[in-house]
């Protein structure tokens, strides 16, 4: 097959192979700063992977730091999308690497960022496209983080607006898309229904609550998958929480947290957020995390 270079490539960004998929976005350290301090660049990156994160999403120059052992079973994305809080226009986004550095570096799949309804929404959209191209001819899958945000736009939740985003993306060449939330979350199930290709849901619950419940509902509505970033690398323990979420969009049960901090041979997650070599979780295909997050 012509893509099965692709097909490859989307397998890996679904660690077990349902189709379902839990991403930590990590390039908030161009739009806000550091994620974390570099002494615990190498530890947060273990933490999500022995949690069970399918990927993590990366800037090209971040990605040239993480060690091959450590991705071990998680996936690269490399986000080809930048733009810093200290804009004048904070909705615009430019590309600052292609597929082909992305091909270079190893990566799954690449990230483009659109916000509809921005001044410069023109722009982005000749963006996603001409990488939405090159990513057929080098058989890369193609993540659109696509987002109704902008002066013109009053309701950013609103069902209509979103599954009209989604498809914005499809129509362009993603193969999968990441946008944001309805409220209520439960009409989520609308915006997921228009498309033809995997939705995940971005972030968490604005007021900081319950994100494992979140997410719940969020996965019950039809998402195939979550991204979710501040909220597991700001966690107290980033393994525990990825782990937790990781059940949620696997529908498995999560890791039991120790006490000492690290995990035994049977892969239970411990305080600290690391675990032990055999960390995969067991399937229960009815089971669904719930708690506070």
């Amino acid at each position: 097959m012509a893509d099965s270079g692709k097909s490859f490539r989307m397998r890996r960004l679904s660690a077990a192979g349902d189709g379902r998929y839990l991403f930590v976005p990590l390039d908030h350290s161009v739009s806000d700063g550091p994620v974390v301090p570099q002494a615990r660049w190498d530890g947060l990156i273990r933490s999500l992977v022995d949690g069970g994160a399918d990927a993590i999403v990366v800037h090209k120059g971040r990605a040239r730091t993480i060690s091959a052992s450590i991705l071990r079973h998680c996936g690269l994305v490399m986000h080809l999308s930048a733009g810093t809080a200290h804009a004048a226009d904070t909705d615009a986004k430019v590309l600052v690497g292609d597929v082909e550095e992305a091909v270079r570096l190893g990566a799954d799949a690449v990230s483009v960022h659109v916000n509809l309804g921005s001044a410069t929404e023109h722009r982005q959209l000749a963006d996603l496209g001409t990488v939405a191209a090159s990513c057929d001819a080098w058989n890369m899958p193609l993540l659109a983080m696509i987002y109704p945000r902008g002066p013109r736009v009053t309701d950013p939740h609103d069902p209509a607006l979103l599954a009209h985003a989604v498809n914005v993306a499809v129509d362009l060449g993603a193969d999968l898309v990441k946008t944001s939330v309805t409220l209520p979350l439960g009409r989520m199930s609308e915006v997921v229904d228009s498309c033809p290709v995997p939705v995940l849901a971005a972030g968490g619950p604005l007021d900081g609550s319950d994100l494992i419940g979140y997410g719940t509902s969020l996965m019950r509505s039809g998402c195939r998958g979550l991204a979710v970033g501040r909220r597991i690398f700001s966690a107290p323990s980033p393994a525990s929480l990825t782990a937790r979420l990781a059940a949620v969009v696997h529908a498995v049960e999560p890791r039991t947290a120790g006490t000492n901090g690290t995990a035994g041979a049977n892969g239970t997650a411990g305080a600290n957020g690391t675990a032990g070599a055999n960390g995969a979780t067991s399937p229960h295909p009815s089971t669904i995390a719930t708690g506070a997050a």
